[in-house]
């Protein structure tokens, strides 16, 4: 498998959240500013492709009773690391993000990968997977989060820029870069049910993007035999 196919599984084909549909609480719930979604797409693609190193690593001497017991073993061990370092270094992204860091131990990407992945494949490849999965997670996130935001609040990268003097601050106190006046945002894309909505959106768009995709290609294929 060559990279250019893992890139295009991961961004587009195989995405973990608009096409497997696996991690939506988590989307859902941190998806208000783009502090939350680039801080938590970086931390699950540092844990899923940490995991997915080790896994595949360790592969042919786990025993296949217990495959699944010491997935989770391994992928509660990189999360506890993470959640101490933001808790050290970055309090107010793992305050922000508060339970969904712990919880990435039973994030379906994670396991899922694992699973399907690399427990099977070779270090190399399984890095690479763990990249690009993480990397089409975090685009989700991040799409979500800029949607979100700017027709909810307002604003464009609130507690991560800081409008006023022009420069990233990582103590979420940045108010963002004021786009819409205040007072009228959709406040409720902001809430659970905005969320929901903005997550069916995009992965609306996507299954009509692939299905137009796969169409092309047949009638490519058809005229080929004709």
């Amino acid at each position: 498998m060559n990279a250019k196919k893992q890139l295009t599984e991961g961004l587009i084909t195989n995405n973990p959240v608009l096409v497997q549909q696996i991690g939506l609480c988590a989307t859902m719930a941190i998806s208000t500013t783009l502090f939350n979604g680039i801080g938590m797409g970086l931390s699950v693609l540092i844990i899923l492709t940490c995991c997915n190193v080790v896994i595949s690593a360790i592969r042919k001497i786990i025993p296949e009773q217990v495959r699944l017991a010491i997935f989770v073993v391994v992928i509660a061990g990189f999360v506890t690391i993470v959640d101490l370092l933001l808790q050290a270094f970055i309090p107010a992204l793992s305050s922000a993000l508060g339970v969904f860091i712990p919880l990435i131990v039973v994030n379906c990407i994670i396991i899922g990968r694992a699973e399907a992945f690399s427990s099977k494949e070779s270090v190399f490849l399984s890095f690479r997977d763990g990249v690009f999965q993480g990397l089409g997670y975090t685009c989700v996130l991040v799409i979500m989060c800029l949607v979100r935001e700017l027709l909810g609040s307002g604003t464009i990268g609130g507690g991560l820029l800081n409008g006023a003097n022009s420069f990233i601050t990582l103590d979420g106190t940045g108010a963002g870069f004021r786009i819409i006046p205040e007072g009228f945002g959709a406040g409720a894309l902001v809430l659970p049910f905005g969320g929901f909505l903005t997550l069916g959106i995009l992965m609306a768009v996507m299954q009509y993007a692939l299905r137009k995709s796969n169409e092309k290609k047949a009638r490519k294929e058809k005229e080929v035999k004709e």
